[in-house]
């Protein structure tokens, strides 16, 4: 069967080359794209009981009926459907992103003395580090390197960085979104992005043609840009988002009970964890210990180093060691459960997420000490990161079934990581807001609540 498979598989691009988009392959080359559809539905046919039984075999075979299988059709739906985009106002936008390109250019170029191409990482490199003398340079064959880890580091203290910095996120924006997404905008008004199931590694759903899931939030004006994304007259956005849901599924699936008891009080948890870790009253935890905390936590579920962690908050790598050591000692499940991961996957060649979701992690037997660290974390995170993906692709399926069942007018429109975006008509707001908040926060039984965050608004930029 296999060999069959793969014989077809072969045929079944012949007549129709590599760079042919579906829309030139349907006008000018039909009767091979006839037979390329007819390959690619007998593929899967035949290779169906084959599949099946490696499901079985691997005991995911839950994983395919009750999450992926049904996810499709919600899937299917939302690409049909797609968003509004206002065309207009994304003009705007581009022309806005424009005049503030035009003046960063002009003020990194006074900054540096003369004018060169900033989009140019040699001749940057050359401008910072020789002409100027700034501090970290790391010559490769090609250059100086002006890698964003590089730059990062030397924006507080140097003004052209922080320019340099901005300018590059704001012309990635322009030509990404501002000018990309114009492209695209169907006759209807809207954006079908295309969602795929099988392309990340942890079984996150990815957003392609255009990827609507990358778009910047941290920086304001890049924030703007989902102004542009508008519901229908009559009809307004809801935006439901789980709150910390990978904390949440550490909380469950290692069991500490300090972790969960602080959640089933709804404490805020990053000042809870800052109060255990430096041990002082709750109520005299500073910010800027509250920031380290919630660094430490999310850094946790990453598998994150004493080096990556002193990097994120700018201290010694001793410094970050001794943070996660107090983390672990104060949290002492975590550290049990997450060396159990690795021990698990070292011994199996797989890290596996609640629902049994599999990810191999070959790495772990690699000879490279660089490769077997990447493999560590990812043992330890693929089944955090993996569970919390699983729990929103249950979550869409069943608000996507409810509005379904219920014959309503409103519509899923996008998800993006932890957050659903529903296209609302006015009259069905109330038991829509109920059906997100029922089904999301009932996806799955956790030993915490799955709390959600809804907002509403006539954009995107208001409801999140």
């Amino acid at each position: 069967v296999r060999t069959q498979i793969r014989d077809i598989q072969i045929r079944s691009v012949e007549g129709i080359s590599r760079d042919t988009s579906l829309k030139k392959a349907w006008e000018e080359e039909l009767e091979c794209l006839g037979n390329y559809a007819c390959y690619q539905a007998f593929v899967p046919c035949m290779a169906r009981g084959v599949l099946l039984e490696k499901l079985d075999e691997t005991g995911m075979r839950k994983v395919y009926d009750e999450i992926e299988l049904p996810l499709v059709f919600t899937l299917d739906s939302m690409e049909k459907w797609g968003i509004s985009v206002k065309g207009e106002e994304l003009k705007s936008y581009g022309e806005k992103l424009k005049v503030r390109i035009q003046e960063l250019e002009k003020t990194i170029w006074q900054e540096a003395g003369e004018e060169f191409n900033i989009n140019s990482p040699k001749q940057l490199g050359v401008i910072l580090f020789e002409k100027m003398g700034l501090p970290g340079g790391k010559k490769t064959k090609t250059g100086y390197s002006t890698a964003a880890d590089i730059l990062d580091k030397l924006a507080p203290d140097h003004a052209i960085v922080k320019d340099i910095l901005e300018y590059r996120q704001l012309t990635k924006l322009k030509s990404t979104y501002a000018d990309g997404l114009g492209n695209v905008i169907r006759k209807d008004g809207r954006i079908h992005s295309t969602f795929n199931q099988t392309i990340t590694a942890t079984g996150r759903i990815s957003s392609t043609d255009p990827n609507l899931q990358n778009i910047p939030i941290r920086m304001e004006l890049g924030r703007q840009l989902r102004k542009v994304f508008t519901p229908r007259e009559g009809w307004v956005f809801l935006d439901a988002d789980y709150s910390q849901i990978e904390l949440r599924v550490l909380a469950h699936l290692s069991g500490d009970q300090e972790l969960i008891e602080a959640y089933r009080e709804n404490k805020d948890i990053h000042r809870s964890t800052a109060s255990k870790v430096f041990h002082i009253p709750f109520d005299e935890v500073t910010d800027l210990q509250r920031r380290n905390a919630k660094a430490v936590n999310f850094g946790i579920v990453y598998g994150i180093s004493s080096f990556g962690l002193g990097q994120d908050l700018n201290v010694s790598r001793k410094e970050a060691e001794h943070f996660i050591n107090q983390y672990f000692e104060t949290y002492p499940a975590i550290k049990t459960y997450l060396d159990g991961l690795v021990d698990f996957a070292k011994t199996s060649g797989y890290a596996k997420t609640m629902f049994g979701r599999r990810r191999p992690v070959p790495e772990l037997s690699s000879g490279n000490f660089m490769q077997r660290s990447f493999g560590e974390r990812v043992a330890m995170n693929s089944p955090i990161q993996g569970t919390a993906a699983d729990i929103i692709k249950i979550a869409m399926v069943r608000v996507n079934m409810k509005l379904k069942e219920k014959q309503m007018k409103s519509r899923l429109l996008l998800q993006i990581h932890d957050e659903l975006l529903i296209e609302t008509h006015l009259d069905e707001f109330e038991e829509v807001k109920e059906i997100l908040q029922n089904e999301m926060m009932n996806a799955v039984s956790l030993r915490v609540p799955l709390n959600i965050d809804i907002e509403q608004g006539a954009s995107w930029y208001e409801a999140k």
